[in-house]
């Protein structure tokens, strides 16, 4: 049985490690959010962000076959990673998250182009202004999404919230807004709340339940309860859990007793 960190009515929170969770959530969500480990050096609490590529990849192989597992056959993922990147040699990133998710079952749906409109932040330029070897970085990220069986949603009696500009704006594949400061936040490595926002009013139904396996800050959780989804995020590190406990009872400003979620309930 999973032992839940923190619970209330509309969200629980996990403090172990994705690959620790075992099955008894299997087939239980609509929609997973997240953006894993990117495996170049972020100094996190309690997680190696410095491995070699291979086994960078194989990790990300074990925790995609533990989402695939917790979806259910309708179900959705948005996998939010880098286009590509240099640090201990260029490599493909967004193709091989692609290449793995098909691997272990997923199908592809489509890739948003994330620009988050920040240029300053590199430093890497290879050889400068001569063609011995320049690097070529685009200053964006992806969001992957996927599917595990079927992409029609099984439930035709959904109520969607999305609004038509929201609709109109979002199913262009490329997406502009900023991303979030690390020193507001108090994590090492946040995405803005405009992230989950998005993939959660265009990609499931009010009332649907929606997993982060990697939920840092509480970001995911706090979007899917404002937009009354039902949301549980899993995090290796205590201190990410209370952060992300806590910002959550600052914004959605929480004056109810701590109560198993119902929908929690289910028998595996």
């Amino acid at each position: 049985m999973i032992q839940y960190y923190f619970q209330n009515e509309q969200l629980g929170v996990i403090n172990d490690d994705i690959l620790s969770i075992g099955d008894s959530l299997n087939d239980t969500f609509d929609l997973i959010v997240t953006s894993p480990p990117y495996n170049v050096d972020i100094q996190y609490n309690s997680h190696d962000d410095d491995q070699s590529y291979e086994e960078y990849k194989k990790f990300s192989r074990d925790w995609l076959t533990v989402c695939y597992q917790v979806l259910k056959d309708d179900g959705r993922f948005c996998l939010n990673v880098p286009l590509d990147k240099n640090k201990g040699g260029q490599q493909s990133v967004g193709a091989d998250f692609t290449t793995i998710a098909k691997s272990v079952g997923f199908n592809y749906h489509s890739t948003i182009v994330w620009n988050e409109g920040n240029i300053s932040r590199r430093t890497a330029w290879g050889s400068w202004m001569s063609a011995s070897s320049p690097y070529v970085i685009a200053p964006v990220e992806l969001i992957i999404v996927l599917y595990k069986k079927q992409w029609k949603k099984n439930n035709r009696e959904g109520v969607s919230d999305i609004t038509k500009e929201e609709f109109m704006a979002w199913t262009n594949g490329l997406w502009e807004f900023n991303g979030e400061s690390k020193k507001r936040i108090g994590h090492p490595a946040p995405f803005p709340l405009e992230l989950p926002k998005r993939c959660i009013k265009l990609f499931s139904y009010v009332g649907d339940k929606v997993f982060d396996p990697f939920m840092g800050s509480g970001t995911t959780l706090i979007s899917a309860a404002q937009h009354n989804r039902y949301a549980v995020g899993v995090d290796l590190d205590k201190d990410y859990c209370d952060l992300a406990i806590n910002r959550m009872r600052d914004t959605l400003n929480w004056d109810q007793p701590e109560l198993i979620p119902s929908f929690l309930y289910t028998e595996k």
